[in-house]
């Protein structure tokens, strides 16, 4: 009796042994399916920020490659501007010549 009691004891310490085991294979699966997926996320993530991150400095290029624009337009207009006046005084000047030179 007490063989068949210890075996049937053995039985149950095995049988709580294997699901124990098939418990612990579970759970490292799923284990391994919640990193993967927070992997995947992390790595979305990043690419969605690198995206953001070249979309702003393309932006960033063309805007300053506008104010260089703007800026050269600028300093070329106040040439001219300075252009018009030296030609406008030089204009007077010769202009004012002209009369004492007559007389």
């Amino acid at each position: 009796m007490d063989n068949q009691m210890s075996e049937e004891q053995s039985l149950k310490e095995t049988k709580r042994a294997e699901k124990r085991t098939a418990e612990e294979a579970e759970q490292l699966e799923k284990e391994q399916v919640r990193k993967k997926a927070s992997l995947a996320r992390e790595q979305a993530i990043e690419k969605a920020s690198k995206a953001s991150k070249a979309k702003r400095s393309e932006k960033q290029a063309i805007e300053e490659s506008g104010q260089l624009d703007r800026e050269q337009m600028r300093k070329k207009a106040y040439l001219a501007k300075e252009q018009r006046i030296a030609e406008d005084q030089e204009a007077r000047k010769r202009k004012a010549e002209k009369p004492t030179s007559r007389g």
